[in-house]
């Protein structure tokens, strides 16, 4: 059994997660995935691996007014509390308009999906609410503000972080086709195929061992290490092999060069061994099919 990292990734003076949290533990020794080679072929072979900077988040104070949402889309599946929403807040620009925020103090997470402002009032279609400090799972087949019932900002890329020299959590990234199925530790599955062959949410992938970083950038390889040991959660449909960003300056030289590593570098990892990580007596499922 892999111990988990030394360290979590710090925003705002806000751990993100405990150390032993699935997004902070690698997956470096994990043995390879028996379907990796099907999973990479139909999340896209081939495809380069693409930087999406374009997930913005926000970070208030402790003090920052909450207010309840006038309308959320999905409320069975939803945290209906307060929401801290800033008068400006940072959305993602598309159609899926996510709005992160984290709050300092008492380093809680709110996430929504499709957020659109009305009037001084929010709406949404989903939302999801993370504390920070704990393990805690979403319900079980309860979705978040992403399909695949995780958080969304612990898997941000950060070229803060690049700049800084280490990534020490998983990535997010989205893939075209999944199953209609999940694993551990996602909540949800975001597809009608139940085809064995499609990755389900949940998934996750890792650069191989053997991959060569040497040619590559001081910084594209913080990412291409990060890659290797920590890997990249498979947590909503979209564009093959993009991982997402917070849009915090990225050079262009720097995601261009990364287009250079291409999908069949990549091998899903069997996580069915990994220690469950719980929280307040909940037992998460290593794999579940819809019912």
């Amino acid at each position: 059994m892999h111990s988990a990292g030394k360290a979590q990734p710090v925003i705002g003076g806000c751990a993100i997660f405990p150390a032993d949290n699935a997004w902070n533990r690698p997956i470096d020794e994990l043995p390879v995935h028996p379907r990796s080679s099907e999973y990479i072929s139909t999340a896209g072979r081939g495809k380069p691996l693409h930087v999406d900077d374009s997930l913005p988040f926000n970070v208030v104070g402790p003090d920052q007014p909450a207010r309840p949402l006038v309308n959320v889309g999905a409320p069975a599946e939803s945290d209906l509390e307060l929401f801290p929403v800033p008068a400006n807040p940072a959305v993602e620009k598309n159609e899926d308009a996510h709005l992160l925020i984290l709050q300092t103090g008492s380093c809680r997470l709110y996430e929504i999906y499709q957020a659109k402002r009305q009037g001084n009032w929010w709406t949404a279609s989903s939302t999801a609410i993370f504390d920070l400090r704990s393990n805690h799972l979403r319900p079980d087949g309860w979705t978040s503000a992403d399909a695949a019932g995780l958080p969304i900002l612990p898997g941000l890329l950060r070229y803060e972080e690049v700049k800084s020299g280490q990534i020490r959590h998983a990535l997010r990234m989205t893939v075209p086709r999944s199953q209609r199925a999940y694993i551990w530790p996602a909540r949800h599955f975001a597809a009608s195929d139940s085809n064995p062959s499609l990755p389900p949410m949940g998934l996750r992938l890792r650069l191989r061992r053997d991959f060569d970083t040497n040619g590559f950038s001081p910084q594209a390889k913080v990412i291409l290490v990060a890659l290797k040991k920590y890997g990249a959660f498979i947590a909503d449909n979209g564009s093959s092999f993009f991982f997402t960003a917070a849009p915090d300056g990225w050079p262009r030289d720097l995601v261009n060069e990364l287009k250079r590593v291409k999908s069949d570098a990549f091998e899903a990892v069997d996580t069915s061994g990994m220690e469950i990580a719980r929280d307040s007596g909940q037992a998460a499922p290593l794999l579940a099919l819809p019912k």
